[in-house]
């Protein structure tokens, strides 16, 4: 069976920067910040963690009343990042509708709010007099993929891999895997998410969430760096729509990567704790399905949250495998962790980087903890040539993924 190429004809971001690939370039490329203070969060008694990256307020005036009944911000997100991407790749309502383009796309755990708002109308009276024809299309676990799909009409396979913070990373290579196999032209893959204040509880029940810099959000996630004290949460959603090579040149589309090798794997030995034996052998086995050394590897996007443990452990994991050369950033100081969208939206960067010739470094990287200093963190913009690169996406509860993809 011969296996088809898949490359990148188009992205799209909603993103703490605000919407648009354009803007989330820009906010990365200039070393900015998105991070805030969430003042919801504030108002929840014990939290211990306020600030967050927020997506601005966003005109949703585009997008028709019929549509939008059945959406949560993050289904909004997607489809503006959807709709951006599919322009990007000059694609058709026909395209749409023939049902060779697919869609792989999910999020963490839905929307909070109405989760929130559910059980403050049903508790009271255990009655659902008072709840809307609408709250289940929206509180369906699928509910992302399934909105946007109909929203705009396509007709192919839909997939809904609720991974955590792997969730766009695993959308992206089902994506592939369902191009290669010659099962799908095109799919449009990622992961988009909608913050709510149980979010970054979810990392302070765990001690995971950053919780010293509540005064000076800017100064916070910390990847990598001697002070940091954990992850940051986020929101925002990230697309790319992905294409076999040959169906990509037969109607001329502008093809900006190509994707080469997938992994996702487990790691079972405990559920909050990163496992470095377990990250390397996702990422060996993503170098294998592409036929690649470690050595090919110009550059790696950490997920690098900016936990103790989980930036030690894929630090050591990454020492293993590419020893100390191989230049190594994380975007999570620029965005904070958008979770299911983190994986698509900091490949997008990347992507956007690399057109213009350029490899951002880390934010907050001031002083490098000692046990992560054995890879070569960038504390500088590299304009430094780059071919193949590695994107790397670990979730709670011990779901890895990691991606490489070929600038062409």
């Amino acid at each position: 069976m011969q296996l088809n190429r898949v490359v990148v004809t188009g992205m799209g971001a909603v993103s703490p920067f605000g919407e648009g690939v354009e803007s989330l370039h820009d906010g990365i490329a200039d070393m900015r910040s998105a991070i805030t203070h969430m003042e919801r969060a504030r108002e929840v008694q014990d939290m211990r963690s306020s600030i967050a990256g927020l997506v601005p307020e966003l005109n949703v005036k585009a997008i028709p009343r019929k549509d939008r009944r059945t959406m949560t911000d993050m289904g909004v997100f997607a489809l503006l990042a959807a709709k951006e991407a599919l322009g990007m790749a000059d694609i058709t309502d026909e395209q749409l509708e023939s049902g060779r383009l697919g869609m792989a796309l999910s999020c963490t755990t839905n929307c909070g709010e109405l989760i929130e708002d559910f059980f403050v109308q049903y508790l009271p009276e255990k009655t659902l007099d008072h709840c809307k024809s609408t709250t289940f299309f929206k509180f369906m676990g699928h509910a992302a993929v399934s909105s946007v799909a109909q929203a705009l009409g396509i007709t192919g396979r839909i997939l809904a891999p609720a991974a955590a913070c792997a969730t766009s990373s695993q959308s992206i290579g089902l994506g592939y895997e369902a191009i290669l196999l010659g099962q799908q032209d095109m799919m449009i893959c990622g992961g988009t998410e909608e913050l709510h204040p149980l979010s970054i509880a979810s990392f302070d029940f765990i001690n995971a969430a950053s919780t010293g810099f509540n005064d000076s959000p800017k100064d916070s996630p910390r990847p990598f760096d001697a002070q940091r004290d954990g992850v940051v949460c986020a929101e925002g959603a990230g697309l790319l729509l992905l294409e076999s090579y040959d169906h990509a040149m037969s109607r001329g589309a502008n093809i900006l990567a190509e994707v080469v090798g997938f992994s996702t794997l487990s790691s079972p030995k405990n559920p909050a704790n990163p496992d470095s034996h377990a990250i390397k052998l996702c990422m060996e086995e993503a170098l294998a399905q592409a036929g690649l050394s470690p050595d090919d590897i110009d550059y790696i996007n950490a997920h690098a949250t900016g936990t103790t443990a989980g930036d030690i452990a894929e630090s050591k994991a990454i020492e293993d495998l590419f020893g100390s050369t191989t230049p190594v950033s994380s975007f999570k100081g620029h965005l904070g962790h958008t979770l299911a969208a983190s994986g698509a939206l900091e490949i997008i960067a990347t992507i956007s980087g690399l057109q213009g010739g350029a490899v951002y470094p880390t934010r907050n990287l001031t002083h490098v903890d000692p046990e992560c200093g054995a890879v070569n963190l960038l504390k500088e913009t590299s304009r430094e040539p780059v071919t193949y690169f590695l994107k790397n996406s670990f979730a709670l509860g011990g779901i890895n993924a990691s991606l490489i993809l070929r600038r062409l």
